[in-house]
């Protein structure tokens, strides 16, 4: 079932952890994280550029507010980043606990983002899930290990979400208008005894699922009850998060990273950190900006 697809190296430098990428479609701009490596990464088309924004804390998620501001989740809290200048503003705390840091998020339809927090050390179930909008914080899942998957259907009625630890894909019924659970989630696929973990997720125009598979050199693409689709494969062991990108969200980039790797493991997977861009072509979906 793993498909043949173009894939091509975006960027070639290797992330310690990649992963969070998102995509203005505005802008034609990429923009991903290495996470231990307190950077973020800002790939322009057009030009083919890529920069680098230094950062004072480990962040590694990045939400839209307008044209001119961003939304990071951060080990630090929540901070504005102000794109002509890149100057932070904290905004609001996320976890009073200073060994946990921010981890998978994305925004729902709705405006609210999910945040996932989780143990600097991986600590089984230290971190959490977390519902934001309009300033408001509110906790929606607890004894989360490492939150991941993060994602929506296409109409805001369902979330999904993983703990990586655990190595199941769960899935929750929404209310649309504002991105909070209307019941339990459910098992919808498992993949736990599978060498490929559950990591970063994203859903297509047409409900497909797609989730980096650490540890399993592939996207999977799951379909609304849990039925495996389609596998693409990807030149990194520990792929960690895909995202649409393109005028038309046809294509997809896929972070990945070296971390928990020695010497021998990083040379065996020489690619290991770098970010890809996978031509398929296929029916994405733009990021939507969250309402603060």
């Amino acid at each position: 079932m793993t498909a043949e697809t173009a894939v091509a190296v975006l960027h070639a430098e290797r992330c310690h952890l990649g992963e969070g990428p998102t995509y203005d479609r505005a802008t034609d701009t990429a923009w991903w994280f290495d996470i231990l490596g307190k950077t973020l990464f800002e790939h322009r088309f057009a030009s083919g550029e890529t920069r680098r924004h230094a950062l004072p804390m480990m962040a590694s998620q990045l939400s839209f507010v307008d044209a001119d501001r961003q939304l990071l989740a951060t080990d630090a809290g929540f901070y504005l980043r102000r794109v002509a200048d890149g100057s932070l503003e904290h905004l609001a705390p996320l976890e009073s606990d200073p060994g946990l840091r921010s981890n998978d998020g994305r925004t729902h339809p709705a405006g609210a983002l999910w945040i996932g927090t989780m143990s600097r050390t991986a600590e089984r179930g230290a971190g959490a899930v977390y519902w934001f909008r309009g300033g408001e914080l509110r906790r929606l899942f607890s004894e989360i290990s490492i939150p991941n998957a993060i994602c929506f259907s296409p109409d805001g009625a369902t979330g999904y979400f993983a703990d990586t630890m655990d190595g199941r894909l769960m899935r929750v019924p929404l209310d649309p208008a504002t991105g909070l659970p209307l019941g339990e989630p459910v098992a919808l696929a498992d993949a736990r005894g599978e060498e490929a973990g559950l990591d970063g997720a994203v859903v297509d125009a047409d409900g497909l699922i797609w989730v980096a598979r650490w540890g399993g050199a592939r996207v999977s693409a799951f379909d609304p009850s849990g039925a495996l689709k389609r596998e693409i494969a990807v030149p990194a062991r520990q792929a960690s998060c895909p995202a649409f990108v393109g005028p038309n969200l046809d294509r997809m980039i896929v972070t990945s990273a070296w971390e928990g790797m020695d010497e021998t493991t990083r040379a065996a997977d020489p690619q290991a950190g770098m970010t890809f861009l996978l031509d398929m072509p296929m029916r994405g979906r733009d990021d939507p900006p969250v309402l603060l």
